[in-house]
């Protein structure tokens, strides 16, 4: 099996698993030189799987803006761009003022 296959059918969580054995292996100090460096570079490339991974289920995250008049909820596709915490409050700011208030009764339950 390639290892470009392996790497489709490894879960996030296995990779972690991984990388956390390899950080204990290395931390350990018991390896030798080309064993550390064969562990080192198994690592970069979970670490990289992880990093992929994340970002994809970033990508697929909804925001939830709000509720219709039927009590649905209003969603908008997350944005893959970094936004400051001021600009998200402006955001949140901007949207309640719409009068798209999730809790329109004004009560807590």
């Amino acid at each position: 099996m390639g290892k470009k296959k392996q790497q489709e059918e490894l879960t996030f969580e296995h990779a972690l698993e991984g990388l956390q054995e390899i950080v204990s292996q290395l931390e350990n100090g018991q390896l030798g030189l080309s064993e550390s460096l064969e562990c080192y570079q198994r690592g970069v490339g979970l670490l990289k799987h992880c990093h992929e991974a994340l970002a994809g289920a970033e990508r697929k995250i909804e925001l939830l803006t709000g509720v219709d008049a039927e009590g649905n909820p209003v969603t908008e596709a997350f944005e893959d761009e970094q936004t400051t915490l001021d600009e998200k409050q402006a955001s949140r700011s901007h949207r309640r003022s719409a009068g798209e208030d999730v809790d329109e009764s004004g009560d807590l339950f």
